[in-house]
């Protein structure tokens, strides 16, 4: 990597100076100026993230049922492997709660014990990361398309709340419930009466000061703040002696290297649950990523970004590590800390390799309700029903009446993620929301919107056609139906197109049907034959269809070219002369 130095850049041979297109050719984007001021910032920005990271990391790995350690172990490895092979200059990796619980969900069902949920969660990040590294080399990244930010969104709100119910008793030192969503909240309400009233005081404290800290000090690192703040009450008041469950022993030192104990049956049954984290992390991290590098005019390459993953769950396991993915949270901090490469990561992974070897003893009397409520206000943001009340509202009473409930597609993929999560758990849920926003995107495209177009005359003479719905001053022309189909047509949708052109046809005063085709992006072989019969039945009810706008892929796929005319304005005009027995030059006016 070439560096600028004293306004010129090195590297590479080149002795240009900074001013020279071969400068502007070499310096990468975001290490221009002052070398030392550039390290300064990563710097600190890795400081920052550091001590956001280190809590979260043990809190997380709670979630996903392994000792607290474990967390930490994923961290370093992860964002060094991430920063050689990921395209984001400010993304951060590190254990998630979103792909923690996905974990947990996964191992649950296949662990029969304490060792063996360990061994199992960092063999899952093992196939996590393979797989991702696969379909990175296979130029997989599109694959993130199928997921669409609405059912993301449902999804993400529906793991916030999971997670938030799975650490409430924690927070309150009661007993909690199993299962789903509803399991967890019944056994919570149930088990009220056992809340310990100390362990409530110290969560709900934490609770509140990381709230009020990312409200009133939104610079200051809030987790690490107020875990030093737990820890000392904890050593001076004596906490964990009167109930109040601590993190207890954290080993320190570095976690060893090399596969964990499992045979070929154990890594297989973790193929399907890798396979759907390795998904959701991607997505989650690829829309971290574009959002800041957006801010930047960064470009992410989504297929980078799947190697980067995968090499970062790879190095997680291979560290006896958990699944790993890029934080928003994290992402977000570390860019308004004012970091522009990956050397801030770099910089918190340093960091935490020494909290590792030295530091770990002073996180050991961490009461389990601070860790909960550091947990409960990392993911409450991600509680956004305001976001889905938006999705609601983007249906338009005119897309209602054409598309029916389809119409709120988006809105209704979310929700399906969303309910998906809490009553049949979060894998089954994303796959739910997924298959439910696909259905009814087949559904509208199947019906597409065909508009019944009129004349405007605008000020410049010109004769336009627009949709009659959406200017009350159109005027049809009489004796022909102008409509417009406003989508491609294929094999799902040309019976319906056929149907409601005829329906057009039908009334005694129309003589000739335009059909509209500009906004036609493509035409399939079925399609293609539709029109054909459509020209014979309009020709049955004693009418004669037209085709405006001479598009090439239209044109290429049909047989009878003869129907096709230049603007709508011309087909118009032909059908009138025809009528008169006589033919006319080129239109006055132009369709827009």
């Amino acid at each position: 990597m070439e560096v600028p130095v004293d306004g010129r850049v090195q590297g590479r041979g080149s002795s240009h100076s900074a001013g020279s297109p071969a400068s502007a050719r070499w310096t990468p984007p975001g290490l221009r100026g002052d070398l030392t001021r550039w390290l300064r910032g990563d710097v600190i920005a890795g400081v920052t993230v550091w001590a956001v990271l280190v809590p979260e990391s043990i809190a997380y790995a709670t979630i996903a049922g392994v000792p607290p350690i474990v967390g930490l172990y994923a961290a370093p490895a992860a964002l060094l492997l991430y920063a050689l092979l990921g395209s984001s200059r400010q993304l951060v990796v590190g254990p998630m709660s979103s792909t923690a619980l996905l974990s947990a969900a996964v191992v649950a069902g296949l662990a029969g014990g304490a060792h063996e949920t360990a061994a199992l969660t960092t063999g899952l990040a093992l196939v996590a990361g393979t797989i991702a590294l696969v379909a990175g080399l296979l130029r997989l990244g599109f694959v993130a398309s199928f997921i669409s930010e609405p059912v993301l969104k449902g999804f993400v709100v529906g793991l916030a709340l999971t997670i938030i119910v799975g650490q409430l008793p924690k927070l309150t030192g009661g007993p909690g419930g199993d299962g789903e969503f509803l399991g967890k909240v019944w056994g919570f309400l149930s088990g009220l009466g056992g809340t310990d009233a100390i362990t409530l005081a110290v969560g709900g404290t934490a609770l509140v000061l990381l709230l009020l800290f990312r409200r009133l000090l939104p610079v200051v690192p809030a987790s690490l703040v107020v875990v030093v703040l737990a820890v000392t009450a904890t050593w001076v008041l004596g906490l964990d002696r009167h109930g109040v469950d601590i993190v207890g022993t954290l080993p320190s030192g570095l976690p060893d290297l090399g596969l964990p104990t499992l045979d070929r049956a154990g890594y297989a049954s973790l193929i399907a649950g890798g396979a759907g984290i390795a998904l959701v992390g991607f997505a989650e991290g690829l829309g971290a990523a574009r959002t800041y590098a957006a801010k930047s005019g960064a470009r992410i390459d989504s297929d980078r970004e799947l190697l980067g993953l995968g090499g970062a769950n790879l190095a997680s396991g291979l560290c006896s590590g958990m699944v790993v993915n890029g934080s928003l949270s994290k992402t977000a901090v570390n860019g308004a800390a004012g970091a522009r490469s990956q050397v801030s990561g770099l910089t918190a992974a340093l960091l935490t390799v020494l909290t590792l070897l030295f530091l770990t003893g002073l996180f050991e009397k961490l009461p389990e309700a601070v860790l909960a409520a550091v947990v409960i206000a990392a993911v409450l943001d991600l509680v956004d029903l305001r976001a889905l009340r938006d999705l609601y509202r983007l249906a338009t009473p005119a897309s209602t009446r054409v598309y029916g409930v389809a119409a709120r597609s988006d809105f209704l993929g979310a929700l399906a993620a969303l309910a998906g999560v809490l009553l049949l758990g979060t894998l089954k849920g994303l796959l739910i929301g997924v298959g439910v926003s696909l259905l009814l995107l087949v559904s509208r495209s199947s019906r597409p919107h065909i508009a019944e177009l009129g004349r405007v005359t605008g000020d410049d003479g010109l004769a336009r056609w627009v949709d009659r719905e959406r200017d009350e001053h159109a005027r049809p022309e009489p004796g022909v139906s102008v409509l417009r189909v406003e989508g491609g047509l294929y094999f799902a949708n040309s019976e319906y197109v056929h149907d409601r052109v005829v329906d057009a046809a039908l009334p005694g005063h129309v003589r000739d049907v335009v059909l509209d085709v500009r906004a036609v992006p493509f035409v399939d072989a079925t399609a293609a034959r539709m029109v054909d019969r459509l020209a014979e039945s309009v020709d049955r009810h004693g009418s004669r269809l037209l085709l405006a706008r001479d598009l090439g892929q239209v044109r290429d796929q049909l047989r009878r070219t003869d129907l096709l005319h230049p603007s709508v304005e011309d087909a118009v005009r032909a059908a009138r002369d025809s009528r008169r027995g006589a033919h006319s030059g080129s239109a006055p006016g132009e369709h827009r």
